[in-house]
């Protein structure tokens, strides 16, 4: 039986590769760079699939260039900071962006 992670991991491996470009610039990534990140970002994101502080679903991930930018929303910091902490654990990334933000006692 294929579990979940492994479905989302090709999933996204595969969605990545579609929309990679060809040449590096500034603001473009090459092809292999395009892989690269896609795979630094789904690894990422299956690691906070598996881990139980980090909600998957309101923290975005995003990949440039081997630097990993975090968005959306969680409950408290601790939160925040362990999605950073498994953010700076993967191989391949070079730094971490956190734009991370706390939920305000209305948006929960």
């Amino acid at each position: 039986m294929v579990s979940f992670q492994k479905i989302f991991v090709g999933f996204m491996v595969a969605a990545s590769i579609f929309a990679a470009g060809c040449a590096s610039t500034a603001r473009q990534e090459s092809f292999g760079e395009g892989v690269d990140d896609s795979v630094i970002t789904t690894k990422v994101k299956a690691l906070y699939v598996e881990d139980k502080a980090v909600s998957a679903l309101n923290v975005n991930v995003e990949t440039f260039k081997g630097t990993v930018q975090l968005s959306g929303f969680a409950d408290n910091q601790t939160e925040i900071n362990r999605a950073v902490e498994i953010a700076r654990s993967v191989k391949g990334v070079s730094s971490v962006k956190n734009d991370i933000r706390l939920k305000t006692s209305a948006a929960k």
